[in-house]
Order: C-alpha cells, then sequence, then structure tokens
C-alpha cells in the first residue's frame, strides 16, 4: 500500500500506460482520477479501480484544452479534497491517430500521410503538413505543460509529477518528425518544471517508454517491415508491457523515490545500449 491515502490524476487514463497508471496506482491504495476523451474507456477504468477496493471519478478532458486542465485537477480537489500525484500520459503520434484500437483505420489514415510512418522519411518530412506538426504539440507538449500547471497550483503541501516522454525524444528513428520533437520537449520541460517546483515540494520526473503494447503501437505490429525495424533496435527483442512501466510510475509516485527528482527513466527493453 504505497500510496495509501493519495489522490492521483492519470490523463491518458482510458487505455494502454494510462490505464496500466491507474490500476497500478489503486492496488497499492490511491484514489484516482481518471481524466480521458473517450467516456466508454475512461468509465471501464473507474469500474475497474472500484473492483480493487478505491475509489476513482472519470472526467472527459482534451489534454490541450486549459479548461479541461483545470476542471481535471478541481475534480481531484473537489471529490477527494486533494491531489498528490499526476501522470500526463495523454499523447498521441499523428494528427488522425485516435486510440480506439481500430489498426485498420489507423494504418489508412497513415497511408494518406496523416502520421507519415508509412512513407519515405525524407518525402514525410519535407511535406509534413503543418497541422500535423501542430496538432501532434498542442497535444503532447502543451497538453503536459496545462497538465503541469494546474496541477502544480493544487499540490501545496508537495507531490509528484510524472510526464511521459519516449525513447522517440532522443533517437529519431523511434518516432515520426513531430513525436520525436514533442517528446525531446516534454523531456525539457520535465527538468525546468523539477528545478522551479521542488523548493515547494513538488517532484517532477519523466518516464521515456521503448516500444510498448499498446493501441498507439499496434500498428507497428500490423506492418512487418516496420515490426522487423523497431524490434532490430532492442537488445531484449521483444516490446514492453503497460505494466512495466506503471512500476516505475509506481515507484516515482511512492515515497520510496523521495531523493528524485529532473531525472528521466527509460524503460526500452536496453534500446539505448546499442
Amino acid at each position: 500500500m504505497r500510496l495509501q491515502g493519495k489522490v492521483a490524476v492519470v490523463t491518458g487514463g482510458g487505455n494502454g500506460i494510462g490505464r496500466a497508471c491507474c490500476e497500478r496506482f489503486a492496488a497499492e491504495g490511491a484514489d484516482i482520477v481518471v481524466a480521458d476523451l473517450m467516456e466508454g474507456p475512461g468509465n471501464d477504468v473507474v469500474a475497474a479501480v472500484e473492483a480493487l477496493g478505491r475509489s476513482a471519478v472519470f472526467v472527459r478532458a482534451d489534454a490541450a484544452s486549459a479548461d479541461d486542465n483545470e476542471a481535471t485537477m478541481q475534480a481531484a480537489v473537489d471529490r477527494f479534497g486533494h491531489l498528490d500525484v499526476l501522470v500526463t500520459s495523454a499523447g498521441i503520434s499523428g494528427k488522425g491517430y485516435v486510440s480506439d484500437g481500430d489498426v485498420a483505420g489507423t494504418l489508412e489514415r497513415m497511408a494518406s500521410g496523416d502520421g507519415s510512418a508509412l512513407a519515405d522519411p525524407a518525402t514525410a518530412f519535407l511535406e509534413m503538413p503543418l497541422d500535423e506538426w501542430q496538432t501532434v504539440l498542442d497535444v503532447n507538449l502543451t497538453g503536459t505543460l496545462l497538465a503541469i500547471q494546474s496541477a502544480g497550483r493544487r499540490m501545496g503541501g508537495g507531490g509528484s509529477i510524472i510526464t511521459l516522454a519516449s525513447i522517440a525524444g532522443k533517437q529519431p528513428e523511434a518516432g515520426t518528425p513531430a513525436y520525436s520533437v514533442s517528446k525531446a520537449a516534454v523531456w525539457m520541460l520535465t527538468k525546468f518544471a523539477a528545478k522551479t517546483l521542488a523548493p515547494s515540494g513538488v517532484r517532477v520526473n519523466a518516464i521515456g517508454p521503448g516500444f510498448i503494447e499498446t493501441n498507439m503501437t499496434a500498428v507497428v505490429k500490423a506492418v512487418p517491415q516496420l515490426e522487423e525495424r523497431f524490434m532490430a533496435q532492442v537488445p531484449m527483442a521483444r516490446f514492453g508491457t503497460p505494466r512495466e512501466i506503471a512500476d516505475t510510475a509506481l515507484f516515482l509516485a511512492s515515497d520510496e523515490s523521495s531523493y528524485t527528482t529532473g531525472e528521466i527513466f527509460h524503460v526500452d527493453g536496453g534500446f539505448y545500449t546499442e
């Protein structure tokens, strides 16, 4: 019960890494605010948390909306009285990405240029539409900033903020241009926030996942040449699981990491040993 009495907000909590964090934190004693655009999956996670004996509330939220972030963090205070932990798991790989598990639909959007992972890299970069770039940065980077600001204003007695960066933030081949740049910027934002908020007792750390089995990477497994290319970079030769990321997030959320801030933890199967 390492999070007994804690209240955690998880953006993008409806599936994948976000859901795994919600369930892992609840199993360790936390009450949860599940923030997501998709109401059905979000309410499923609420039910899963309640089945673990904890309380949860769903808030429909657009990560890129300042008002929605404010409403999400305030929901934690209104329902549970305080806010102790934030995980910024909301993110997209491309403008047309929808985290609904529709691999065929995602492949169709990518093939039409919305995401660019299936195109020739040079062409994809030179012809990338501006709205593709802007939408990804709005969600992944600005959304992280807004969440940190909204949560930080409500963590008067200290707390832990955990951002989701990526191996793509340091290795361009691991993501599309907008995604890689957004995640690199999330890492710098994490360090800036950690230094700025440390005097108030708020710790800020990042997790940089490798290739994890989620709706986002399902498209990789559906295209043999993509899966082969990605797995060739992973010494452990397998995808990670959302639970493995959630276990790292649990350490960062708990008092076991009380002297840790401004760090990034790569859970990547050895990706950076190459």
